[in-house]
């Protein structure tokens, strides 16, 4: 099939059970005061160029481990910024990638085998940062985004891993290299 270069397919993974990397790095954001009501954490696939339509998409989502594991996680599939995000609107977000890690070679090639489409698959770990009403949720967030010193910092570390602050308008697809607004 021929490739669709503006088409984006977003799959959240999101754990059934409480994150405890989530938990503990929000016990570590609310020690260093910085106003948190709640930090969650979900996994962003994007799949680039796939032709099929979203209910085809899903099964096939479905259909492999290489996206997720449906006895722990669920699966919530937009197109190309459709649709209500997993946490709501009213949550800021980063999300973070290995630098120059982000592909899923694996998923593309099995993606390629199963549909007979050559797709670009990304991976992201996306934090989903909600403020105390009382603070700036902008400032909550550069503080939260990339680690500085011991007391600044925490969703990335900058020697390794890339990060893009999502909000307002959502820019797609949203896990792509040289996006560091630093």
């Amino acid at each position: 099939m021929k490739r669709t270069a503006e088409r984006v397919l977003q799959a959240w993974i999101i754990s059934r059970a409480d994150d405890p990397e989530a938990v503990s790095a929000l016990g570590v954001a609310r020690k260093a005061d910085m106003r948190l009501a709640d930090l969650r954490r979900s996994r962003l696939i994007e799949i680039r160029g796939s032709g099929r339509s979203s209910s085809e998409a899903q099964t096939l989502l479905h259909a492999s481990t290489q996206f997720y594991n449906p006895h722990k996680e669920c699966c919530v599939l937009r197109e190309s910024g459709s649709g209500p995000l997993p946490d709501g609107d009213h949550v800021s977000r980063v999300a973070v990638w290995e630098r120059g890690d982000e592909r899923r070679s694996a998923a593309e090639r099995w993606w390629l085998h199963e549909a007979g489409e050559t797709v670009e698959v990304r991976e992201a770990t996306v934090w989903a940062i909600t403020s105390q009403p009382e603070s700036a949720a902008s400032a909550v967030v550069v503080e939260l985004a990339m680690l500085r010193d011991a007391r600044h910092g925490l969703l990335c570390n900058p020697w390794s891993q890339e990060y893009r602050m999502l909000g307002g308008a959502e820019p797609l697809p949203w896990i792509s290299p040289q996006t560091n607004p630093s």
